[in-house]
């Protein structure tokens, strides 16, 4: 019999024979009664028809393993030899003759069999046939592979789902491996209800509880803490509120508290309150684990946690690492003792302001598909966890709906088996949920979408043909809507951002040609070409994503307007709300064109218009970075991409700010660059004149939260001291020193103060042009 991980998600022993499963009986012991059914009816729904229930062409036997032998017909009992599955794991055999073959699947417990209808699931084609190894035996390789489910306002698809919704997506996890799911308290930093709830939360997540039960998987409870708890009387106080809780849910399996996000709770408070907690929880479930994390804490907070842990705080199973932890991975595991085990709750829902943003990700791409777009990232995600899980127990994966939906299921298959390659789970995904198998080739393709210009991207239009040519099975869900909706909107912002600039690339070139008489003219002509519609093929486009939209949100309640389908704000993944924003600087050059013509004399207007047509200040021979865009940041120092950590802490990020261009910004100044925590913002020149002076003039704008920045050049001679950003967008000039370029290379470093922790973010950039004096049009800025 072959045994060991590799063949539960499609890697391994060749197999002998195809069996009919939608001919096969499907009878169980009692612990296999749960997935029989599912086994059943997923069949069904292939088929479309039920499974018979006699004159059985073949069977499938879910049992426990010594329960198996009754349930054979007499003939093959003697020939049974019972499988032993580790752990969690599952045995599959195939017994008899080929003509009416018995397919029995076995396991040490209820989660095992449905572990088994999993794999038999994802392995069995479209029209359920599937050709089965001859035995082998297979268990997870990390015992925590869990998923939270965000029933709270803020989530951009649990909100508005009933239990009926819930039981299949648990369903779905089980069968993928999943250990557990994880609900948020009903009290966190969210509202305490949502106009999209169809029940009381606690109703819904004592009913998630009991779901989860039922299938034999946990049940776990985040319970954020958000007040002050000093004073022993506090912490009594919300031990208390933990325990009015827990009597309202089912058995609570696992209890996870974050030191912040949300909340802020040092450790010297943490720690004392976690063990009252842990008190009020282990007097219901004795077998429960407790967790806690760092998430938030500064410097300090975060040495103060590594100390006490030694100390063995009563009733504490392990520390888990999530968003806004200071410390890199490695620096945790480490600090902690050996035998404290770490578990991940990794974001895999975000593509910026997040734990792992996409690296160099397009402006056009930020601004419009914004922080919780669709977002399968099979080769991203397949990196990140082979680089963390290593230090790790497993994982609970932070989501916040179904935008993330392929990324959850690759995260389950890698938990279970590290070597599975994401090609083998794209390809089981497809057939569990579509059953085309070209869909598998889509996740990769909206991958590569993102990369580099779209402008260029050539993958973009064949993504949207791939999707276009999937036929879906009777049985596909809403999977496939979303990965549309991803391509057509890909495509839509590329056209878009074409057509966009081209628009003003001609506004531009029109200015920059005006002579002395020909400003009004000028004007005329360029706001003429700003104001030119999009054509008919990007109103299809358009069209298409609403009709995807609809769909979504019938079919999966997906939240991808706020107006149209209650979503809680536009960073929700509410981007059908930005599918039409401006994506070039049509609104801010309008205004500049207006307050030139305001000039008093015609020389100034056109000299104003000339400037206007030179955002990057050509005629002055400056060295430009429009710092957040990857395509024209030549100067920002970063890390290779094949160096750089896979939530980039050590290198810069492109980011951009919650402002369009219709609010009047410039892209250029919407977008920054940004470092995490203590690592400076770099910029590089080399090939400097060291027989010239320069100016620095810099753009300091991002998001409206900031820290003061300190700027020094080559690493010691500081330009500015820890200076607070008094407007947004704010900008300074500074003349470099002649010493600092007299080598001819200058690099320039901003920081933060050192030693905070939240987010790490906070000092951002957007523009900056390093300037030989004088000036061509005088000394002046």
């Amino acid at each position: 019999m072959a045994t060991g991980v590799a063949l539960a998600f499609g890697l391994g022993a060749a197999p002998v024979a195809a069996q009919d499963l939608g001919q096969a009986c499907v009878v169980s012991d009692e612990a296999g009664q749960v997935a029989a059914r599912i086994l059943a009816e997923r069949l069904a729904e292939r088929i479309g028809h039920p499974l018979p229930t006699q004159n059985c062409q073949n069977r499938i036997v879910l049992a426990l393993e010594d329960d198996v032998g009754p349930l054979l017909p007499p003939a093959l009992r003697a020939r049974w030899l019972q499988a032993k599955a580790k752990g969690e794991g599952f045995s599959i055999r195939s017994l008899g003759p080929k003509a009416h073959p018995v397919l029995v699947l076995s396991a040490p417990d209820k989660r095992g069999l449905v572990y088994a209808a999993g794999w038999l699931l994802r392995s069995a084609d479209a029209r359920a046939r599937l050709a089965v190894p001859a035995a082998f035996s297979t268990a997870p390789h990390y015992p925590t592979r869990m998923t939270q489910i965000g029933y709270r306002a803020k989530n951009n698809t649990y909100d508005a789902w009933d239990l009926k919704r819930f039981r299949r997506r648990i369903e779905d996890f089980a069968l993928w491996g999943s250990s557990g799911v994880q609900v948020i308290a009903p009290v966190s930093d969210d509202a305490a209800t949502s106009p999209l709830y169809p029940a009381p939360p606690l109703e819904t997540l004592a009913g998630i509880g009991r779901i989860a039960h039922e299938l034999g998987i946990d049940f776990a409870l985040y319970y954020p803490n958000l007040g002050d708890y000093a004073a022993a009387a506090a912490r009594q106080a919300e031990a208390e509120k933990l325990d009015a809780l827990l009597k309202q849910l089912p058995m609570v399996d696992a209890l996870y508290i974050p030191g912040g996000d949300p909340g802020h709770t040092p450790p010297d408070q943490l720690i004392p309150l976690m063990e009252h907690e842990a008190a009020i929880l282990h007097a219901r479930n004795p077998a429960a684990t407790v967790w806690l994390s760092a998430q938030g804490f500064d410097a300090k907070d975060s040495a103060g946690f590594y100390a006490a842990l030694p100390r063995r705080p009563s009733g504490l199973t392990g520390v888990f690492y999530g968003p806004q932890t200071r410390d890199p991975l490695d620096r945790q595991r480490a600090s902690l003792p050996r035998d404290v085990p770490l578990l991940l709750y990794p974001d895999i829902g975000h593509a910026m302001h997040a734990q792992f943003p996409v690296a160099r990700w397009s402006p056009a791409f930020a601004l419009t598909e914004g922080r919780e777009p669709i977002d399968p990232r099979p080769l991203d995600f397949t990196r990140i966890f082979k680089a963390q899980a290593p230090l790790s127990k497993g994982f609970i994966t932070y989501s916040e709906g179904v935008n993330d939906d392929f990324n959850q299921f690759l995260w389950f298959a890698l938990g279970w088996n590290p070597a599975t390659r994401p090609e083998t789970v794209a390809r089981d995904y497809a057939r569990m949920f579509i059953g085309d198998p070209r869909a598998a080739r889509l996740p990769f393709a909206l991958e590569r979408n993102w990369q580099g210009d779209p402008a260029r991207n050539r993958t973009i239009p064949a993504t949207l043909r791939l999707a276009d040519a999937i036929r879906p099975t009777a049985y596909a869900d809403w999977r496939l809507d979303t990965l549309r909706y991803r391509a057509v909107y890909d495509a839509l912002v590329q056209k878009r951002l074409i057509a966009a600039w081209q628009r003003q690339d001609q506004a531009l070139h029109l200015l920059a040609r005006a002579r002395p008489g020909q400003a009004a003219q000028a004007v005329a002509s360029a706001r003429a070409q700003l104001e030119q519609p999009d054509g008919p093929a990007i109103a299809a486009l358009h069209q298409r994503l609403s009709g995807l939209a609809d769909d979504l949100w019938r079919k999966a309640r997906l939240q991808l307007s706020v107006r149209l389908y209650g979503a809680s704000n536009i960073e929700r993944g509410a981007n059908l709300d930005r599918a039409g924003v401006d994506l070039n600087d049509r609104v801010a050059i309008e205004k500049e064109m207006a307050q030139a013509l305001q000039r008093p004399d015609e020389p100034a207007r056109i000299a104003a218009l000339h400037a206007l047509a030179d955002p990057q200040r050509k005629a002055d021979h400056a060295l430009y970075d429009d710092l957040g865009n990857p395509q024209a940041e030549p100067h920002l120092v970063r890390a290779k991409d094949t160096q750089a950590a896979p939530d980039l802490r050590d290198t810069a990020i492109d980011g951009i700010a919650d402002r369009t261009p219709e609010d009047g910004w410039r892209m250029a100044d919407i977008t920054y660059a940004e470092t995490l925590y203590d690592r400076p913002i770099r910029l590089h020149y080399t090939g400097l004149n060291p027989r010239r002076r320069y100016r620095l003039i810099a753009r300091y704008a991002g998001e409206d939260y900031q820290l003061p920045m300190r700027l020094v050049a080559n690493g010691t001679l500081e330009l500015h001291g820890a200076l607070n950003r008094t407007q947004n967008p704010m900008t300074v000039s500074i003349d470099i020193p002649p010493a600092a370029t007299s080598h001819g290379v200058l690099d320039l470093a901003w920081t933060r103060p050192a030693g905070l922790g939240g987010s790490g973010r906070g000092h951002q950039i957007a523009q900056s042009w390093l300037i030989p004096l004088p000036l061509s049009n005088g000394d002046t800025p």
